[in-house]
């Protein structure tokens, strides 16, 4: 039978899976297949699984709660298998790298950081800063009809908000880098200029908490969107 593949674990971690239900119109009871030094979350499943709010739901369930005991590799929503055995055969030919995976991410948790800027206080910035910014704007606004005017005063502004949000950005991040074990910088989407994930050690989460308060607290005109601890998705 077809199964769902949630995480993998060492075959030391608890797995506390009493309760959990799996994903799936008919949820099966989720459970461990255990090969050798190594173990696979899994539940049974009899059809295509697709990313329902419910079964969203589910998987994050279970990430949770084996996270709560322990070190996991947590597998982003969808994977599956024809059946155990090809679990089984998966975890005995790629067991070396899956322990060097589990020891990298030991102690460790996900968090993300996403940040946004004021488009019109960086606008009213630009104008004030450029002096040939603010003299284009000027004739625009006087009612000067040339229409090479605000194709230049475009290409200044598009290029001004390129390299101030990028040298924003590569400073936020190296504001909080060195507090993480590893980071992943994302293209940022919609108003963005920064998405990063890093990877915490728990001892230094509280200092990184920390961090990340003084960044919301000091750097004026952006919005931050923080989220953590979550499973190490973006290290897997």
């Amino acid at each position: 039978m077809p199964v769902y593949v949630y995480s993998i674990t060492t075959a030391a971690h608890p797995c506390r899976l009493e309760g959990l239900d799996g994903v799936g119109a008919e949820p099966a009871p989720v459970r461990a297949i255990t090969a050798g030094q190594l173990r696979a979350v899994v539940s049974d499943i009899d059809e295509e699984i697709r990313p329902k709010r419910r079964d969203l739901t589910a998987h994050q369930a279970v990430q949770d709660r084996l996270m709560s005991d322990g070190t996991i590799l947590p597998l982003q929503f969808g994977y599956t298998a024809p059946d155990d055995q090809a679990v089984t055969q998966v975890l005995q030919e790629r067991a070396d790298g899956y322990l060097d995976a589990l020891e990298r991410l030991r102690g460790c948790a996900e968090y993300h950081v996403k940040a946004s800027q004021d488009e019109d206080a960086l606008l009213r910035e630009i104008l004030h800063d450029s002096d040939r910014a603010r003299l284009l704007n000027d004739r625009i606004r006087a009612g000067d009809a040339d229409p090479r005017l605000p194709l230049e005063l475009g290409e200044i502004v598009a290029g001004e908000v390129q390299e101030r949000q990028e040298g924003l950005a590569a400073e936020l991040v190296q504001s909080l880098v060195p507090l993480a074990e590893d980071h992943r910088v994302h293209p940022p989407g919609g108003d963005d200029i920064l998405s990063i994930s890093l990877l915490v050690q728990d001892d230094n989460r509280d200092a990184f908490l920390k961090a990340e308060a003084r960044l919301a607290e000091e750097v004026e005109g952006i919005h931050f969107r923080f989220s953590g601890p979550l499973p190490p998705y973006s290290f897997v």
